[in-house]
């Protein structure tokens, strides 16, 4: 079988910053893609988004954004074609349209593991798993009481209104994404009712500069796994409830009720075509409110400390969000609503990773990208895996080199198999 010393398993941001570290460390390594590069930005993204983070933050080892609008966000071409030119920039050793079936300690005290794809077998002495952490949509059971004429789609297979059925829609989430496509189906002439689960508020700009410059000037993003007192919790957190748009627009539960879209509390259970939801839309509003409160106190903090207060705007507070009203139960026949959007989160989904390094949750257990009890194995492009940054593009290059070190030491104590 063929061998490589570290085999990449996805050719998305993360991994390709990943083989980029280990090309600067002259670790022989081959990258496995389902796809092309940039696959799940080329296939399961919607057809108007864009990254939330400015161009200016699109940073990757050797190489950032120097186009001309470095406080624009990048829409779905334009990732495609700044991922596509990084891989290309270093000669990436992507072997594309490979699909990997399974991996597996090698056994017989052979250290390292075995590789099975649809083109062949590898055998790799560290493997890192960069395919990902949105993989699976997490659609609640409750979905299984809907009616089979109601449409029901997540995420990764929307791409624009244009796809759904005549008729409203109802989206289920209310953090990044589901906001985003109830604010554009809204736009486009749907009446848009918007389930609200757990989510963080925050304004797009803040004192006049975009809210991921104040995260990056106060040191926010670079808050270390370690310094957290229950990390679990922290990468459960639920994405920021900002968006980016070319007019720059603060897009929350306030601005979206304004223009139409109805609110509701926690999607609660389906029967047929009747959808029942929590009476909870205040509680949660109000948990969803602190957060920014905090996080302004801290950012006014750091610009005091570094004398910037006055150099910019005064500051000010975002208006409390007044939860309306909401429905307790609504028949989505008699209200005309055909589709229900589930904006509700991803799940893991490693069926092909062969090795009992999973949590109770399905998690890969795992201690900064390092697996657990899986020596070799690594992990990469997860929440907050070894930074807060680790969220974004902007992440993978601190975890990248600090991963790199750590195989590099991996590979110097593991005895070289001929």
């Amino acid at each position: 079988m063929p061998s490589t010393t570290t085999l990449i398993i996805g050719a998305g941001h993360a991994g390709l910053a990943m083989s980029r570290c280990l090309t600067d460390r002259s670790i022989d390594h081959v990258i496995l893609e389902r796809g092309r590069v940039a696959n799940t930005w080329r296939t399961e993204r919607w057809d108007s988004l864009r990254l939330l983070t400015p161009n200016w933050q699109t940073r990757l080892p050797g190489w950032q954004y120097a186009g001309a609008d470095p406080d624009g966000y990048m829409d779905m071409p334009e990732v495609i074609r700044y991922l596509q030119g990084y891989a290309d920039s270093f000669d990436a050793p992507v072997q594309d349209q490979t699909t990997v079936e399974s991996v597996r300690p090698m056994g017989g005290g052979y250290p390292g593991y075995e590789v099975r794809t649809d083109q062949g077998t590898w055998y790799a002495r560290s493997v890192v798993i960069a395919s990902g952490a949105a993989s699976t949509p997490d659609i609640p059971d409750a979905a299984d009481g809907l009616d089979g004429d109601i449409h029901q789609l997540s995420p990764i297979h929307y791409r624009n209104p244009s796809q759904l059925p005549d008729g409203g829609v109802l989206v289920v989430g209310a953090s990044a994404s589901g906001i985003q496509l109830a604010d554009e189906l809204n736009r486009a002439g749907r009446d848009v009712t918007l389930a609200v689960g757990s989510h963080t508020r925050l304004p797009r700009s803040y004192r006049g500069m975009d809210t991921q410059w104040w995260l990056d000037f106060a040191g926010i993003l670079d808050r270390h796994y370690t310094d957290v007192a229950d990390i679990e919790q922290a990468r459960r957190a639920p994405s920021l409830q900002i968006v980016g748009t070319p007019d720059h627009r603060t897009l929350d539960l306030a601005t979206i009720q304004a223009a139409g879209v109805r609110l509701t509390g926690r999607l609660d259970d389906c029967d047929g075509t009747k959808v029942g939801f929590a009476d909870d839309l205040d509680r949660t509003t109000g948990d969803a409110d602190r957060t920014p409160a905090r996080l302004l106190n801290r950012l006014d903090e750091a610009a005091t400390r570094g004398g910037l207060n006055q150099e910019l705007a005064a500051p000010t507070r975002p208006t409390v969000f007044d939860a309306p009203g909401t429905p307790a139960r609504v028949d989505l026949r008699s209200e005309d609503i055909g589709t229900v959007v589930w904006a509700t989160g991803f799940r893991p989904h490693y069926p092909w990773l062969h090795t009992p390094v999973f949590g109770p949750d399905g998690q890969i257990r795992h201690d900064g990208g390092i697996v657990q009890d899986a020596p070799g194995l690594y992990v990469m492009g997860l929440p907050f895996m070894r930074r807060r940054r680790s969220t974004f593009i902007d992440g993978a290059g601190a975890d990248a080199r600090d991963l790199t070190e750590h195989i590099a030491t991996h590979l110097d104590r593991t005895p070289l198999v001929v």
